[in-house]
C-alpha cells in the first residue's frame, strides 16, 4: 500500500501537494486539494471529467469520490461504478471507504481486449507544487468556461476603429446637431438673446442631435464588417474587408467635417447676435452679409448631412447582407459539426456493439463449456451411483448368505468359530449347547470355540452402510442378549 504515513492536511502549507499521477504520462494529473471533495467521472458536475476515446462507457458518470476523513487522511470510494475501482490491483467494494497512501496504485475501469493495462491508471504521489503544477489536468468548470469563451464572439464598438489621433473621437459618441433645409421651425441659440427668425427657420429638430439610436447604429455598422472580415479569413466568401474599412474611414472624415461646420455655424450665430447688439438699426449691411454667410454654412451642413445619411443607409444595407450571409455560413457549419458528432457517436456505438457481441460470444462459449462439463459430471455421478448400488446389493447378498447365523437367522453378533470351522453367534451357540454338544450344521462334537474378531469388524463396517432400520434392529438384539446373559 505504499509508505505507512497517510496523506493528511497541511501538505500545501509545507510547499508539497498530493495528486494522482497518471501512469506513463506527463499530463492529466489529478490534484487532491485539502478540504475539497474530488469527484471523477464522465458526466457533468464532477471535479475531473474523464471521457475515454477507446470505450466511452468505461468510466461511469460519477465513477468514484476522493475526500479526507476527520483525521485529514485521503480516502477513496467506488460510487457504484460499472467497471469498478481497483486499489493496488484489488477491486473495491461499492460505497465502501478505503484509505490511500503515497505510492498506492489506483485503476479506474478494466483493460480492454488485447491490452495489459487499463486506460486510466494512477499512482498516489506527494511532490512539490512547482514540480506537479505543469502537469495538472484542468477541472471540469475550467474546461466549460474555456469552451464558452471560445464560442463567444467578440463585439467591436465604433471606437475600436478610430485612430488615437483622429479628430474629435469622443464627439462620435456625443450628440451631434444636424441642420435641415426645411423651413418652419426655430432653433434655440447657445448664446444669450434671440436669433433673427428669418435665418433660424432653417434648423430642423430631427437634425439637431445625434440620438443614442444612431450611436447604436454606428456600432452595429462596424460589427457587420468585423464579422465579415473574420469570415473572409475563414471562408474567403464574404465581401472585401478593405472596402468596408475605407467606407468607415470616409464616414469618420465626413462626421469630423460636419462637426467643424456646426462649430463654425454656432460661432457665426454668436457673431451675428453680437453685431446686432452693437450696430445701430439703420446700418444692416454687415448683418445681412453675416446672415448670408450663416445661410451658406447651413446649406453646406445640410448637404454634408444628406450625403452622410445616404452613406449610413448604404453601409447598414451592406452589413445586413453580410450578417445574413454570415448567419447562413454559421448555420451550415453548425450542421456540419452536428453531422460529424453524430457520425462519431454512431462509430462509437458500432464499436461498443461489436465489443458487446464479442463478449456475448465469449460468454456463450463459456456457458456451453460449463454445460458440457456439467453433463459429463452428471453422467459420472450416475455411473458412480450405479456402482455403489451394485456394491451394496452384492454386500447384502454376502451378508445374507455368508454372514448370518443359522440358528437366529441374524447377522453374527460376537461371532465364534467352532473346531469344525462353522461360525455362530456366541449367545446362540451357548443356548444350543445347553441341549446338545454338537455342531448344528455338521453334527460333530464341539471341542473348542474361538471368538472371531475379523467377522465382527467386517459385519460392523458393512452394517454401517445399510439402512437405519437394520442398524436399529441390530442394536436392539445386542442389548437384549446382554440383558439375558447378565440375568
Amino acid at each position: 500500500m505504499g509508505e505507512p504515513g497517510s496523506l493528511v492536511m497541511g501538505v500545501r502549507a509545507r510547499g508539497r501537494s498530493c495528486c494522482l499521477r497518471r501512469v506513463g504520462m506527463d499530463a492529466e494529473w489529478l490534484l487532491l486539494e485539502d478540504g475539497n471533495e474530488v469527484t471523477i467521472g464522465r458526466g457533468f458536475g464532477v471535479t475531473y471529467q474523464l471521457v475515454s476515446k477507446l470505450c466511452p462507457l468505461m468510466i461511469s458518470r460519477n465513477h468514484c469520490v476522493l475526500k479526507q476523513n476527520a483525521d485529514g487522511q485521503w480516502t477513496i470510494m467506488d460510487n457504484e461504478s460499472l467497471n469498478g475501482v481497483w486499489l493496488n490491483r484489488v477491486r473495491l467494494e461499492p460505497l465502501k471507504v478505503y484509505s490511500i497512501h503515497k505510492g498506492d496504485h489506483i485503476q479506474l475501469g478494466v483493460p480492454l481486449e488485447n491490452k495489459e493495462n487499463a486506460e486510466y491508471e494512477y499512482e498516489v504521489t506527494e511532490e512539490d507544487w512547482e514540480r506537479i503544477s505543469p502537469y495538472l489536468a484542468p477541472k471540469s468548470d475550467q474546461m466549460m468556461e474555456k469552451s464558452k469563451g471560445l464560442r463567444t464572439k467578440r463585439k467591436f464598438s465604433l471606437d475600436e476603429l478610430e485612430d488615437p489621433g483622429a479628430e474629435g473621437p469622443s464627439k462620435l459618441k456625443s450628440k451631434i446637431n444636424r441642420v435641415s433645409c426645411e423651413r418652419g421651425q426655430p432653433v434655440k441659440s447657445h448664446g444669450k438673446g434671440e436669433v433673427a427668425s428669418q435665418h433660424s427657420e432653417y434648423l430642423d429638430p430631427k437634425l439637431s442631435s445625434l440620438e443614442p439610436s444612431e450611436k447604436t447604429t454606428g456600432a452595429h455598422v462596424y460589427s457587420g464588417p468585423a464579422k465579415a472580415v473574420k469570415l473572409h479569413h475563414k471562408k474567403e466568401k464574404a465581401s472585401n474587408p478593405f472596402a468596408s474599412q475605407s467606407s468607415l474611414e470616409l464616414f469618420k472624415v465626413t462626421m469630423s467635417r460636419i462637426l467643424k461646420l456646426k462649430t463654425q455655424m454656432q460661432e457665426k450665430q454668436k457673431a451675428v447676435l453680437n453685431v446686432k447688439k452693437q450696430t445701430p438699426k439703420g446700418n444692416s449691411k454687415k448683418i445681412v452679409k453675416m446672415e448670408q454667410e450663416l445661410q451658406d454654412l447651413q446649406s453646406q451642413l445640410c448637404a454634408e448631412q444628406a450625403q452622410q445619411q445616404a452613406r449610413v443607409e448604404q453601409l447598414e444595407k451592406t452589413f445586413k447582407e453580410e450578417q445574413q450571409f454570415l448567419q447562413g455560413l454559421e448555420k451550415e457549419q453548425g450542421e456540419e459539426d452536428l453531422k460529424q458528432q453524430l457520425a462519431q457517436a454512431l462509430q462509437e456505438h458500432r464499436a461498443l456493439m461489436e465489443e458487446l457481441n464479442r463478449s456475448k460470444k465469449d460468454f456463450e462459449a463459456i456457458i456451453q463449456a460449463k454445460n458440457k462439463e456439467l453433463e459429463q459430471t452428471k453422467e459420472e455421478k450416475e455411473k458412480v451411483q450405479a456402482q455403489k448400488e451394485e456394491v451394496l446389493s452384492h454386500m447384502n447378498d454376502v451378508l445374507e448368505n455368508e454372514l448370518q447365523c443359522i440358528i437366529c437367522s441374524e447377522y453374527f453378533i460376537e461371532a465364534v468359530t467352532l473346531n469344525c470351522a462353522h461360525s455362530f453367534c456366541s449367545f446362540c451357540i451357548n443356548e444350543w449347547m445347553k441341549r446338545k454338544i454338537e455342531c448344528p450344521i455338521c453334527r460333530k462334537d464341539i471341542k473348542s470355540k474361538t471368538h472371531s474378531l475379523v467377522l465382527d469388524n467386517c459385519i460392523s463396517k458393512m452394517v454401517d452402510n445399510l439402512s437405519s432400520e437394520v442398524k436399529e434392529r441390530r442394536i436392539v438384539l445386542i442389548r437384549e442378549r446382554k440383558a439375558k446373559r447378565l440375568s
